[in-house]
C-alpha cells in the first residue's frame, strides 16, 4: 500500500559529502515522523536521525553537527545531508515513515536501503 524509495547514496571520500533522498508512495493519508536509520556489517541498526511532522528534530551523537535532516510534506519526502562523512559512517542507510494509510489506519513503513561508502 506504501512505498518507500531512497536513492543518493554511494562512495565517497572521508571528509566529503552525500545527500540521501526517501520519497513515500502510494495510499499516504499523512504521514508522521520520518526517520533514517543504518546498519553496518556485523552491527544492529541504529538510529541515525528523525523528524516529525511539525519539523522536529533528533540526532544519533554520532552524527550531530555533520548531518541533517529535513522532509518537504508536499511530496512526502524525507532527506538526509551528510557532510564530513568518515569511514565509520559505512553502512546501509533505510529510511522509514510512520503512515497513515489512507482506510487501513497507521503503520511503519520501510525502505529498501541504499549503501553509502566511505573511503579513507
Amino acid at each position: 500500500q506504501v512505498q518507500l524509495v531512497e536513492s543518493g547514496g554511494g562512495l565517497v571520500q572521508a571528509g566529503g559529502s552525500l545527500r540521501l533522498s526517501c520519497a513515500a508512495s502510494g495510499r499516504i493519508f499523512s504521514i508522521n515522523a520520518m526517520g533514517w536509520y543504518r546498519q553496518a556489517p556485523g552491527k544492529q541498526r541504529e538510529l541515525v536521525a528523525v523528524v516529525t511532522s511539525s519539523g522536529t528534530t533528533k540526532y544519533a551523537d554520532s552524527v550531530k553537527g555533520r548531518f541533517t535532516i529535513s522532509r518537504d510534506n508536499a511530496k512526502n519526502t524525507v532527506y538526509l545531508q551528510m557532510n564530513s562523512l568518515k569511514p565509520e559512517d559505512t553502512a546501509v542507510y533505510y529510511c522509514n515513515a510512520d503512515v497513515w494509510v489512507a482506510g487501513a489506519g497507521i503503520d511503519l513503513y520501510w525502505g529498501q536501503g541504499t549503501q553509502v561508502i566511505v573511503s579513507s
